[in-house]
C-alpha cells in the first residue's frame, strides 16, 4: 500500500464507501503548501483539521470501519455478492459493464432501451422504470450527468446500482434480479425523458423531468 501512495501526489477516500460510516472522508496530500491551503479552507467551511466538521461518534465509527473493511473474509463476500448480481443480470440478457466491480453494477441503458435516443436520456428512463417497477433507486450516469451546456452526448449511457456495505441480504439481491426480469420483458414500453427544470450546474442532482 505504501508503495502505491509513493506514486501519487494526493488521494481521496470516501469513508461512506471504504470506511463503512455514514459520513466523512479523507484527503491525503504530499505537498505541504497545498496541505496548508486545504486546511485553511477546511477551517473556514467545515471545521478544524482534527475533526473536519465531523462529530466524535462519526470519527470513531470511521476508525472502526477502516479496520473492519480490511478483513479478507468480508472483502471476499462483498466482491462475490456484487459479482452474483452482475452474473444474474447477464443471464437475463441485460448488458452490464464487465467485469463487475466491488461496489456497484453498471447497466448499459443504451442496450436496455435501444428505442430511446441519447437526447431523451435512456439512463434516466431506465432509472425511473426501475423505481416504478420495484422501488429500486438507481443513478443515471450518461447524458444527464455529462451532457448539456453544448457538450456532446457521452459514449456510454449507464445506470449505476450501488450496493451499500452490510445492508442487503441475498434475498434483496434476488429481488433486484426479479424486478429487472419483469422490466426487461416490457422494456419497449419505457419512454424517453425531457428536462423541464435544471440548475446552471450539476443538473443530475436536482433537475426535474417529464416523460415524452
Amino acid at each position: 500500500m505504501r508503495d502505491t501512495f509513493d506514486l501519487a501526489d494526493g488521494a481521496t477516500i470516501s469513508a461512506k464507501k471504504d470506511g463503512m460510516v455514514n459520513i466523512g472522508g479523507v484527503l491525503l496530500l504530499r505537498d505541504e503548501t497545498l496541505f496548508q491551503k486545504a486546511s485553511e479552507l477546511l477551517i473556514l467551511t467545515e471545521g478544524y483539521v482534527t475533526y473536519g466538521g465531523l462529530a466524535g461518534r462519526d470519527l470513531e465509527a470511521m476508525a472502526q470501519g477502516f479496520r473492519e473493511v480490511l478483513d479478507e473474509d468480508y472483502l471476499a463476500y462483498r466482491i462475490r455478492s456484487t459479482a452474483y448480481l452482475g452474473e444474474k443480470l447477464l443471464e437475463l440478457g441485460v448488458q452490464i459493464v464487465e467485469p463487475p466491480g466491488g461496489h456497484a453494477i453498471y447497466v448499459d441503458a443504451k442496450a436496455f432501451c435501444p428505442h430511446i435516443p441519447p437526447a431523451e436520456f435512456p439512463g434516466q428512463a431506465l432509472a425511473v422504470g426501475l423505481y416504478r417497477e420495484g422501488g429500486i433507486r438507481a443513478c443515471e450516469i450518461g447524458s444527464v450527468m455529462f451532457g448539456g451546456g453544448g457538450h456532446e452526448a457521452p459514449p456510454l449511457e449507464l445506470v449505476r446500482l450501488a450496493i451499500p456495505r452490510r445492508t442487503y441480504t441475498q434475498s434483496h439481491i434476488d429481488y433486484v434480479v426479479e424486478v429487472f426480469e419483469a422490466l426487461y420483458a416490457k422494456r419497449d414500453t419505457l419512454r424517453g425523458m425531457r428536462i423541464v427544470e435544471e440548475p446552471p450546474a450539476l443538473r443530475h442532482f436536482t433537475a426535474r423531468f417529464a416523460e415524452i
